[in-house]
């Protein structure tokens, strides 16, 4: 079984965070913030599988923590923490900096699962990691519980597809007789 230190898939991303990233509270857009904690676990994913293709399987939650301003850059540090046969647990800490002052803050935190891929676009199995600093030591501690809790949640998930329809909401609304209701 092959087997990596969590230490060599971290991947360091800082970027500057310029005025089209800003929501109306002049603070970092969500979403882009979510666009970049992705690319930033993708390369993490590649570092453990060493396979061509990673996919995302889910984003378990994103733990906004503090508001990102113009005026701070924004660090993402992303590492493998747990896997199980073919899917990998990326940890992500978001650290914001005030370029001005250099005070640093927790922004945020995030979950994702990757799924590596082979050649065909089937799921192959990935190496195990290990853990060595605290901080990793903590992540694999409580990983293979968060696998247990994205299972059950991929059945509710299922349950709930299963559920779902595809009709036009505005079709809903209306009878056979072309009568429209409501």
């Amino acid at each position: 079984m092959q087997v990596r230190k969590m230490k060599d898939t971290r991947v360091v991303q800082t970027d500057q965070v310029l005025i089209n990233d800003l929501n109306n509270y002049h603070t970092l857009f969500g979403g882009v913030l979510m666009k970049k904690l992705d690319a930033c676990a993708t390369l993490s994913a590649g570092r453990l599988s060493r396979v061509k293709e990673c996919v995302t399987a889910s984003t378990d939650e994103v733990q906004f923590i503090a508001p990102i301003k113009q005026s701070d850059s924004v660090c993402i540090e992303s590492m493998v923490t747990y896997t199980g046969t073919s899917s990998m647990e990326i940890f992500c800490k978001v650290v914001a900096e005030n370029i001005v002052t250099a005070e640093r803050k927790l922004a945020a935190t995030a979950f994702l699962t990757f799924v590596a891929l082979d050649e065909n676009k089937q799921p192959t199995p990935v190496p195990k990691v290990i853990p060595e600093s605290d901080e990793e030591k903590y992540l694999y501690k409580t990983g293979k519980e968060r696998a247990e809790i994205r299972k059950m949640k991929r059945h509710q998930n299922k349950e709930l597809v299963a559920r779902l329809t595809l009709e036009k909401p505005w079709d809903q609304f209306s009878r056979e007789d072309g009568e429209v209701i409501g």
